[in-house]
């Protein structure tokens, strides 16, 4: 029986990747903050990436689905053996290279670090390592983008975009991604590369909402209002301290094209990510 270690178990894209190993006759031992449920071959560990007790001396692969410059940093000290090596990391590191907001662009540099670290360890290493890079993520209930639009929509009934707000997205579903992190452990392909996870449809931002929307029980209407009042409207909100986290660069890229090319993972593990059809119960947890 092959062995696992699994960092960011109890997130949304790590239950369905412990899911997958179990059924795949994986023994895993995932890490969590918060306190989990062992099970036959399923054994939780408490702690972070900073501080965890009882890491086994040896796995066959290592699983991080959470921040990819710590894990970067706990896998360049740690003495852990592993042969193999899927972190996941974000497509950030391509669309916030230029962003107008100083933050963003840090969380591309800091991206773009972890990767170059974690490859070079494994190098060193002789282990092999592939970095997944999902484009925008739902399907979980947990996502910071189409779950927090839902969220407002369910309370308001309606939710409000600028006339603008055309930009191609290529939303991707979790279990999706579950399937990639599966397939790519077994590709000896996908050593020592990154790979853009996108999701298996192209559609514009608008109409990525509209569906969002229109699959709430009760629907919920999308309004589109022109870019000057609606940014005048935000410049409104942040004033009195709400909607902090819509900067002017996320405002911006709703009208930017962010498409990524999946034809490398489907080349190399069998990528084959589902269209956009979402339901109410993708957005609640």
């Amino acid at each position: 029986m092959r062995s696992a270690l699994v960092f960011g178990g109890s997130g949304q894209i790590g239950v369905p990747v412990i899911e997958r190993l179990l059924a795949n006759d994986w023994h895993v031992t995932a890490v969590s903050r918060a306190p989990q449920v062992d099970s036959a071959e399923l054994e939780w560990l408490r702690g972070d990436l900073q501080q965890v007790e009882g890491l086994p001396q040896q796995v066959d692969a290592i699983f991080s689905l959470g921040p990819l410059d710590h894990f970067s940093r706990w896998y360049s000290n740690t003495t852990l053996i592993a042969a193999r090596v899927i972190a996941f990391g974000s497509t950030s590191l391509e669309t916030k290279q230029e962003s107008e907001d100083l933050p963003e662009r840090d969380v591309a540099v800091r991206l773009g670090d972890a990767e170059a670290r974690i490859f070079e360890v494994a190098r060193q290493r002789q282990a092999g390592a592939t970095v997944l890079r999902p484009t925008l993520v739902y399907g979980a209930g947990r996502d910071k983008t189409l779950t927090r639009i839902a969220s407002l929509a369910r309370r308001t009934g309606f939710f409000v975009l600028p006339g603008n707000a055309n930009g191609l997205r290529q939303p991707v579903h979790v279990q999706d991604l579950a399937d990639a992190a599966l397939a790519a452990v077994e590709s000896a392909n996908a050593h020592g590369r990154s790979y853009a996870l996108p999701g298996g449809e192209t559609l514009a931002y608008a109409e990525m909402v509209k569906r969002t929307l229109a699959s709430l029980q009760p629907p919920a209407r999308l309004v589109r209002v022109p870019t000057p009042l609606f940014k005048a409207a935000l410049a409104g909100a942040h004033a009195l301290g709400k909607m902090q986290s819509l900067g002017g660069a996320a405002v911006a890229r709703m009208q930017q094209d962010l498409v990524f090319d999946l034809g490398p993972a489907q080349r190399d593990f069998g990528y084959a990510p589902r269209a956009f059809q979402p339901t109410d119960g993708m957005f609640s947890l």
